[in-house]
């Protein structure tokens, strides 16, 4: 097998979901563009070229604030499992291994392998960071986000307000505004149940082949066994 056809057969559900990504990214763009100028035209205002919507407040605030729910979402998941368990889920750890685990079993410190990564390996603050990366990550990705969907929704709350003739307002005000918590609660509660539905649904629907599902033949209460 020729190195590049490896490279992408072993990568392919970043490169899918990548591609797949920058795609609607685009169509969102070409959609919110042609939204935008028939407001403008409605307000008698002139319309915007592709590039200036794609720089505008308007793209920035519908693009982040669909990605700080998504990363809520995975910081939910990643801490949440740690200590919740679903029977019958393989969603869920097994019933019998709430919480963060043993050394032993995690693999860090002594009981590190030869393929562990050095993180693993290593003491201290280290290996307290490394083994909490992806939480932390999440959690900040999320953080990060939110914070542009507020700013960019400030900015973007500001340019109807002075189209109505309206005073702008600040960016502390702005986040005790409907408009924010409108826009922040229905991508919040949107996550939340697609959530609760893949960790209940999951106990007794299939899809072979998939490690997001119990094999076909696994019994509705066995937990923690991926397909």
């Amino acid at each position: 097998m020729k190195r590049w056809v490896r490279w992408v057969r072993d990568n392919g559900l970043t490169l899918a979901f990548g591609g797949a990504f920058l795609l609607t990214l685009f169509a969102q763009g070409v959609a919110g563009h042609a939204e935008m100028n028939n407001e403008l035209e409605a307000d008698g205002l002139a319309s915007l070229s592709f590039g200036a919507y794609l720089t505008s407040s308007d793209f920035a605030v519908d693009v982040t604030e669909n990605w700080q729910s998504e990363y809520l979402q995975f910081f939910l998941y990643v801490m949440g499992t740690v200590w919740l368990l679903q029977r019958g889920s393989p969603e869920s750890k097994p019933l019998d291994r709430p919480g963060r685990e043993s050394e032993e079993y995690q693999m860090i410190g002594p009981h590190a392998r030869r393929s562990s990564p050095a993180w693993a390996r290593a003491s201290g603050w280290r290996r307290t960071l490394y083994s909490n990366s992806l939480g932390l990550v999440m959690g900040g990705l999320f953080v990060l986000t939110w914070l542009a969907q507020s700013v960019s929704g400030v900015a973007a709350f500001n340019e109807r307000r002075l189209r109505d003739y309206q005073d702008p307002i600040g960016w502390g005000d702005y986040l005790t505004t409907a408009d924010f918590w409108s826009r922040t609660l229905q991508n919040w509660q949107s996550e939340l149940l697609a959530m609760a539905s893949m960790a209940i649904l999951s106990v007794y629907l299939r899809q072979r082949g998939s490690p997001e599902s119990k094999p076909v033949g696994a019994a509705h209460t066995a937990t923690g066994v991926e397909g």
